[in-house]
C-alpha cells in the first residue's frame, strides 16, 4: 500500500469511470450478451467493498419490484442454490476466496455471473459468464476506482434487469467527479483539520446509498488508519444518536434521506460537527459541493471521493 499512488488512483477516477461507461455503451456492451430469461430473483455475493456496492444495487432492484438481496460470501448459513436465481459474485481482484467458493456452490443450479477487474481469475472459473470492470490496476493497493466501477457496472446490470436507465444516465457523474477533485482545495484543508481533531469520524447515508457511508468509513480506516464507522440515516436516530453527546462528534452526512433533518436537530442541540457532502444542509459546519449532487445516481458514484481524498491527505501527512 502506497499513499502517493493511492492519491494518483483517486485522482484518476473520472477518466477511468468514463472509460467504463464507454465500454458498456452500445451494442458491444458486455451486458448485451447476458441471458436473463427466467431470472426470478438476484443474489449478490461479496466481501468488503464488493458487498457495499451490492447493497446499493439491491435497493434499486427492490424498488423496481425485483426480489434481490446481498449476502456476505462468508455467511455460515448461506442461501441454497435454486433455479431462477441469478447469482452475482463480486470480486475486483478475482481471487477473494470466500466469494469464489460461494459462487461455485451455485454453479450448475443457478445462473452465475462474475463481476471482476481481473480477467482469467478464479472467480471467472466459478461463473457462467462475467462482467469486467475495466479500470486497470490500482497502484496504491486500495480498492477505490474499482469500487466506483463496481457500482457503475451493477447499476447498469440493474438497468438491464428492470428495463430502465443505462449508460447515459450515469455519464453526468464523470464531470461531477472531476469537479469534486478539481475543487478540493476549497474544502479539503478544513475537512482534514476536523478529522484530525475527531476521536472517530462517522459517516451517515440513506439506505439506498448505504454503500457511500460504508466505503467512506473503510477508506479512512484502510489508508490513514483513522477510527471511522458508518450508519444509515434513519437508523442513526436509533443507534448512533447517543454518540453525538461526545464532545467534538464529527460526521460526514450524505444528504437525501427524509431523516436528515432529524440528524441535524440532534447535532445542533449537542454542538456536533456535521459535514454535508453534495447538497447543502442547514447547520452543517462545512459543505463539500459538486455538480448535480441532487441526482441520486451521480451522488452514488461521486460522493465517496470525498473520503478518498481525505484519506489520501491524512495518509500522506502521516508518511512524511
Amino acid at each position: 500500500m502506497n499513499p502517493e499512488k493511492f492519491l494518483a488512483d483517486v485522482l484518476s477516477a473520472p477518466d477511468r469511470l468514463a472509460a467504463v461507461l464507454d465500454a458498456y455503451g452500445g451494442s458491444s456492451s458486455p451486458l448485451a450478451a447476458l441471458e436473463l430469461e427466467g431470472v426470478e430473483r438476484v443474489l449478490f455475493l461479496g466481501m468488503g467493498s464488493s458487498r457495499f456496492a451490492a447493497l446499493t444495487a439491491v435497493a434499486h432492484l427492490r424498488a423496481s419490484g425485483i426480489d434481490a438481496f446481498a449476502e456476505l460470501s462468508s455467511a455460515g448459513m448461506p442461501t441454497p442454490p435454486r433455479p431462477g436465481t441469478l447469482v452475482v459474485g463480486i470480486s475486483a481482484s478475482g481471487g477473494t476466496a470466500e466469494t469464489v467458493e460461494a459462487l461455485a456452490r451455485h454453479r450448475g443450479v443457478s445462473p452465475t455471473l462474475a463481476v471482476t477487474n481481473t480477467p482469467g481469475s478464479a472467480i471467472e472459473d466459478a461463473a457462467d459468464t462475467s462482467l469486467p470492470l475495466l479500470v486497470g490496476p490500482e497502484e496504491g493497493g486500495v480498492t477505490c476506482v474499482s469500487f466506483q466501477a463496481t457500482l457503475a457496472v451493477l447499476l447498469l446490470l440493474c438497468g438491464r434487469l428492470t428495463g430502465e436507465g443505462g449508460v447515459d444516465v450515469l455519464r453526468p457523474a464523470v464531470d461531477a467527479s472531476a469537479a469534486l477533485r478539481e475543487g478540493r482545495g476549497a474544502w479539503l484543508p478544513a475537512l482534514a483539520d476536523l478529522a484530525r481533531s475527531a476521536h472517530t469520524v462517522y459517516t451517515i447515508a440513506p439506505g439506498e446509498r448505504i454503500s457511500s457511508a460504508l466505503q467512506s468509513a473503510l477508506m479512512l480506516r484502510e489508508g490513514p488508519r483513522l477510527a471511522a464507522d458508518a450508519c444509515e440515516t434513519g437508523d442513526w436516530l436509533h443507534v448512533d444518536v447517543y454518540l453525538s453527546k461526545q464532545p467534538g462528534y464529527t460526521a460526514l452526512l450524505f444528504p437525501g434521506s427524509r431523516f436528515d433533518a432529524g440528524v441535524m436537530e440532534w447535532a445542533h442541540g449537542r454542538e456536533s460537527r456535521i459535514v454535508a457532502v453534495g447538497e447543502p444542509v442547514d447547520g452543517a459546519v462545512l459543505h463539500v459541493p459538486y455538480p448535480d449532487a441532487e441526482d441520486p445516481l451521480v451522488a452514488t458514484l461521486v460522493e465517496t471521493g470525498v473520503a478518498e481524498l481525505l484519506a489520501a491527505d491524512l495518509w500522506l501527512a502521516l508518511s512524511r
